[in-house]
């Protein structure tokens, strides 16, 4: 569930003093890549604000990345970004945190790639007095952080379960659940909602399979789901690259008519796919919503040391061109003016 960085003279040289080690930090979806670190924004005399995400080749935080870089623009502030080395890296999060506070910024928006693990350096951060908003993913526990600002991701697979169910028609459904990964909030917090919206549990689901948000492992979790349940005719997946991944498999087997498909994401690529008949239905959030809010929040405790707390839901719309009685949705002309990648 998705990138570039610019960085400063000033902030490039104190990173290679500190020796700090390149960074590349989903969903929401999963991504890799080379890391980076960098900065935008006004002068020295601005609110500076960081922002580290879990990867910088995921169209998702390449987007979260736009939104912060033009909010602190309109903002008056310098950005300095971050991103590990893949999705997980925690170590990589942990540097960047520490070599933010080392620089001085008022505030940190962070989308942890472990919720849990993450926090004692978030707890020596806001011992600094640093501002820290998690973004998209919260933390473990989620008062570890000061705020934060994402998409309600159990009303997000509620959404495309409650759109199954609807879909469904009163078939028997033999289910297929294409998760991240164990112990990741955001994976867990979208199964349970589609669970819940189509008013099954876990012992309703045919085969569960870990995916990493990755095309190319969703393809393969589908190749075995349907080894081990050839009939299955409902797929839930954690983003639209395992569902697209899905897609492939089941085409393979000539099953792509018969077997409806259901993601969370959003991503223009996604969106696409739903308007070409591969996706039945997916929940569309808003990566740059969550920044843009993110960097606000920071430039105003600057000015008035007014803390953001608790959280803040930047929304989430079920898209569909095949809409369902009795379920709220919009059509991908919609999703399509609304995505990101």
């Amino acid at each position: 569930m998705p990138r570039t960085t610019r960085l400063s003279s000033s902030l490039l040289r104190a990173a290679a003093v500190a020796g700090v080690a390149a960074l590349t930090l989903t969903a929401c979806g999963s991504g890799s890549g080379s890391g980076s670190t960098g900065s935008s924004g006004s002068g020295s005399g601005s609110v500076k604000v960081g922002l580290i995400t879990k990867t910088d080749t995921n169209p998702f935080f390449v987007k979260m990345k736009e939104g912060a870089e033009k909010a602190a623009k309109e903002n008056g502030a310098e950005l300095s970004t971050a991103a590990g080395k893949f999705d997980g890296d925690n170590a990589g999060q942990v540097t960047a945190l520490e070599n933010m506070v080392a620089a001085g910024v008022k505030g940190i928006l962070i989308t942890p790639s472990d919720s849990k693990a993450i926090v004692p350096a978030i707890e020596k951060a806001k011992a600094k007095g640093v501002l820290v908003i998690a973004l998209d993913t919260p933390t473990d526990p989620e008062s570890a952080v000061d705020a934060l600002f994402a998409t309600d991701n159990l009303k997000a697979g509620e959404l495309i379960g409650e759109y199954a169910k609807a879909a469904m028609k009163g078939k028997t459904a033999k289910i297929a659940a294409l998760d991240l990964a164990p112990g990741v909030s955001v994976g867990i917090q979208r199964h349970n909602g589609f669970l819940k919206g189509f008013g099954a549990t876990d012992k309703d689901v045919a085969c569960a399979q870990d995916t990493g948000g990755d095309q190319s492992k969703g393809q393969t979790a589908m190749e075995n789901c349907l080894q081990k349940e050839p009939g299955i005719n409902v797929v839930y997946t954690i983003n639209e690259p395992a569902a697209l991944g899905a897609y492939t498999a089941l085409k393979a087997k000539g099953r792509e008519k018969d077997v409806l498909i259901v993601s969370v994401d959003g991503g223009c690529t996604g969106t696409q796919a739903v308007k070409d008949g591969k996706i039945a239905a997916t929940s569309q959030q808003y990566p740059l919503k969550m920044a843009a809010e993110g960097v606000k929040a920071v430039v105003a405790y600057a000015k008035d040391g007014k803390k953001a707390s608790g959280y803040t839901d930047t929304g989430v719309t079920l898209i569909t061109d095949k809409a369902q009685d009795g379920v709220t949705s919009k059509d991908t002309a919609y999703g399509l003016e609304n995505c990101w990648g």
